[in-house]
């Protein structure tokens, strides 16, 4: 947008309840704060909200855009007690965020965790959200790839310099598939924080590791009550290499619930980052189908 600077992120905060008392969530808010069309995008498990820099960018001329961090990732307060980090916690957050934003209805995009957390609040009854985005994730998620995630999920990692750093999290992030030196750099930048002493450590409270370790299913985690409660227009975004999202679950939620539309992004595992201008066209598409101009 050209007027007043809208283009760049606006930071904000709000205050939110637990049953430990108060903490702040942080977020990035782009795009016209008048606009009452409202875009809210949630991250994965160990992002923040930077990752959605480009697509707001993008689509800031067609929505309010809201970029939390959820607890304990980025900007955000820290929590008291580590067993609060799970998804009604995150919930609850994100419908006090939404309350902040004075809005009655919101598209809702998230990647993976961000993805359950928005599927938890388009199953609600009275949901404010009116299209959903899934961003490879879904309502089976197998136990294998929540063994593989936590097996780095948290580790109390310390690094020397930045591109150590950035080397350890472009192993970890191969099944992000290929990317520009420019976007491995973006990426390595919203995962990493200066400390005083000039090293380097992710941005996360490493006590969100321990805690999905410790609640992890013995068995595939089903969240089908979920899905099949979903009235709303949904878009399944799969990473075609996935190993969090079966092609087969993908293909049921072309069925199931909300019968998603399913895209599926070639040469890519979990999960698709939305930098490149291919997977923000395939969001935008969908958010702006049934618009007027």
């Amino acid at each position: 947008m050209a007027e007043g600077g809208l283009s760049e992120p606006r930071r904000r905060s709000v205050q939110c309840p637990s049953a430990k008392g108060l903490h702040r969530i942080a977020y990035l808010e782009w795009g016209d704060p008048r606009n009452r069309d409202v875009l809210v995008c949630v991250h994965g498990l160990l992002r923040s909200s930077r990752d959605f820099e480009p697509l707001a960018r993008e689509l800031s001329s067609h929505f309010r855009i809201a970029c939390p961090d959820l607890a304990g990732r980025g900007d955000s307060d820290r929590l008291p007690d580590p067993a609060l980090y799970t998804v009604p916690q995150y919930l609850a957050d994100m419908v006090t965020l939404i309350a902040r934003l004075d809005t009655e209805s919101v598209n809702w995009l998230g990647t993976s965790l961000g993805g359950l957390v928005g599927m938890a609040l388009a199953a609600q009854a009275g949901t404010p959200v009116k299209k959903l985005v899934l961003n490879d994730v879904g309502p089976l998620i197998p136990r294998a790839a929540l063994e593989r995630i936590g097996a780095y999920a948290g580790e109390r990692q310390v690094f020397g310099t930045f591109d150590e750093a950035e080397r350890y999290m472009r192993d970890i992030s191969t099944p992000f598939g290929p990317h520009s030196e420019a976007q491995w750099r973006f990426l390595a930048e919203n995962w990493l924080r200066r400390n005083a002493d000039g090293t380097w450590q992710p941005h996360y409270d490493p006590r969100i590791g321990d805690t999905f370790r410790a609640s992890m299913p013995e068995k595939d985690m089903d969240l089908w009550h979920f899905y099949d409660a979903i009235g709303c227009p949904t878009l399944v975004i799969r990473g075609a290499q996935s190993d969090l999202l079966a092609r087969g679950t993908a293909e049921q939620m072309r069925s199931r619930g909300p019968k998603a539309k399913l895209v599926e992004i070639p040469g890519v595992g979990h999960a698709p980052t939305l930098l490149n201008p291919e997977q923000i066209g395939i969001v935008r598409d969908f958010l702006l189908q049934g618009e007027t101009p």
